[in-house]
């Protein structure tokens, strides 16, 4: 096992490229920080590229890293500048970006997130999470949302991206197509004209849109769906953060929950 003590190193270099887009989809892999994606990486038998750890953390894990797999040992400070933060859990590992298509056309069932132009990393990774909780199949990243494996994203997903498909599409293709199948499409507006989400029932087949944190969802989508659905809000808030409405609106639209 290789010892790596600089961050001059061009293995360090590299896996910390990671942490840009132009990085990730040039090796079409990316970084995952800390035992509980790792171990959740290594459950969902996802492709392994390389693990890395400090001494403590390799001394602990390194039986568990799957056969055949690269393992190095870093110093705190590789650890620190891998993880582009202060406070790194001390193991990574590289792994292959998904690599997957998905034609919307051949989607029958299921619940499925849109996610529209939702800038923040951490309200994507937490939405993603969310639709994980609440049973979904999907979630669908339309243009202008967060790329789902920047780092802020992973580490708010929680390794959620192992148990559901995380697909990047027209948002417009997807509501047409779905709304072909027979799936429900709901948008979510801020706007006390649209229905009230209570009056929908339950269901494990519909697809629900969530907009940009400022914008709301676009009028060009909103004029495509089944409903627009709108949370009553009883206190002096003008707005829920879109996690938190996301969060309301899917436990409250999917069958089970």
């Amino acid at each position: 096992m290789d010892r790596i003590l600089s961050n001059q190193n061009s293995r360090v270099k590299a896996w910390a490229k990671l942490a840009t887009k132009k990085g990730r989809q040039e090796n079409r892999t990316y970084l995952l920080d800390g035992w509980h994606l790792v171990e959740e990486a290594i459950k969902a038998k996802a492709k392994f590229h390389a693990v890395m750890a400090t001494e403590a953390q390799m001394a602990e894990h390194l039986n568990d890293v799957p056969h055949g797999v690269p393992a190095f040992e870093v110093s705190e400070e590789v650890a620190k500048h891998i993880a582009g933060t202060n406070t790194p859990q001390g193991i990574f590992a590289e792994i292959s970006l998904p690599d997957k298509t998905f034609d919307p056309t051949y989607v029958h069932d299921g619940a499925w997130l849109f996610l529209d132009n939702i800038q923040d990393p951490g309200n994507v990774g937490t939405l993603v999470r969310t639709a994980d909780a609440a049973g979904f199949r999907g979630v669908v990243l339309g243009t202008g949302t967060a790329d789902a494996y920047s780092p802020k994203v992973v580490r708010a997903m929680q390794g959620s991206q192992f148990h559901l498909e995380i697909l990047n599409g027209d948002l417009h293709e997807w509501t047409d197509a779905l709304t072909a199948n027979g799936l429900p499409v709901y948008g979510s507006q801020l706007n006390e004209a649209a229905k009230s989400y209570r009056t929908i029932q339950p269901s494990t087949q519909f697809a629900l849109i969530v907009g940009n944190e400022g914008q709301g969802m676009a009028e060009s989508l909103a004029d495509k769906t089944t409903a627009n659905l709108y949370i009553p809000i009883q206190g002096q808030a003008e707005s829920l953060n879109v996690a938190i409405a996301g969060g309301i609106l899917m436990f409250s639209l999917a069958a089970g929950n």
